[in-house]
């Protein structure tokens, strides 16, 4: 019998995961110009949706820059980046620039779900293509000798807890004892880690054959996608007290620090900071994702209504 809560410990050797990137850092922008930091998956709704209907509007140039959402935090503390806007997903990446004393508060701008992405350009792709249809159990596919899986690190990203989460999740819900570790193998496994920014096109270049995925960014880079139950993608908050917050990981960090980590709804928040080079142009932009304008592109780049509380101090 499975226990009531599960959880998973990374007790393997640390993968090298640097918190910032070469040209990351810069001085302060020149007036007009608008500089956001924003979860890795959000590339295709930032850069080609919200970010430049803003800028038009405002007549201002737009600056998006998209990595994992934990290494931005700790880049923005750091004063390693300069940015008027934080866009994280989930609330902990948000609270350590809170209180660092970068943002008092952030606004749910839009949600998602967790699913697995596969590329259509893989050998496995009937056999994906049969599990999305519900004709084949997806766990069941993802152990096809050979297939190869991709996801996030998840020191350094939500994502990559997110799959963490799921496929313990999945354990439960399928009665598959053993399944996380049996598709993961060891968790901080660097045949299957990559940036968040580049896992997708990893899989739309057929590099790898699929991987854990945002619905929303899926559906934004038109890739086929293998929906997951309401149970185990952490998309819906009406399931987070009977069944998400059953699970955990321990992960060891990069420090040799061992941390516990819990699932959180999957909700997109948006921080005007308090050292924006261009405050009144921060706050603006958060009021325009969260209004009916904002909505209606994060709609059409397939994500969901924002269903989480304002967070503040």
């Amino acid at each position: 019998m499975l226990t009531r809560r599960q959880t998973l410990s990374l007790g393997a050797p640390a993968l090298a995961a640097p918190l910032f990137a070469a040209g990351l850092s810069a001085p302060a922008q020149a007036a007009g110009v608008l500089r956001v930091a924003y979860a890795g998956a959000m590339g295709a709704v930032m850069d080609r949706g919200v970010g430049p209907e803003f800028a038009k509007q405002a007549g201002v140039s737009f600056q998006g820059i998209g990595q994992a959402a934990f290494a931005l935090a700790h880049l923005l503390v750091s004063r390693q980046l300069q940015a008027d806007v934080f866009v994280p997903i989930t609330a902990p990446p948000f609270e350590i620039v809170r209180r660092a004393g970068l943002a008092p508060r952030a606004v749910p701008v839009a949600g998602t779900e967790m699913c697995i992405a596969y590329s259509p350009k893989s050998r496995f792709a009937k056999l994906l293509e049969a599990a999305a249809a519900g004709h084949k159990p997806w766990y069941e596919v993802l152990r096809t000798p050979g297939l190869r899986f991709g996801r996030t690190d998840p020191r350094i990203d939500p994502q990559g807890q997110n799959i963490l989460f799921t496929l313990l999740l999945a354990e439960r819900y399928y009665h598959q004892p053993g399944l996380a570790r049996a598709l993961l193998g060891p968790v901080l496994n660097p045949a299957q880690i990559f940036t968040e920014p580049s896992l997708l096109a990893r899989l739309d270049a057929g590099q790898i054959d699929a991987s854990s995925g945002y619905l929303s960014a899926v559906r934004s880079q038109h890739l086929p996608f293998i929906p997951l139950p309401k149970e185990i993608n952490l998309g819906d908050p009406a399931e987070f007290d009977p069944w998400y917050s059953k699970v955990h990981a321990r992960l060891k960090m990069a420090n040799g620090k061992v941390k516990t980590v819990s699932p959180q709804p999957l909700v997109f928040y948006a921080a005007a900071l308090t050292d924006a080079a261009t405050p009144a142009l921060a706050a603006r932009f958060v009021d325009f994702l969260a209004g009916a304008e904002g909505q209606k592109i994060f709609a059409t780049y397939g994500y969901g209504p924002p269903r989480g509380p304002v967070l503040s101090s």
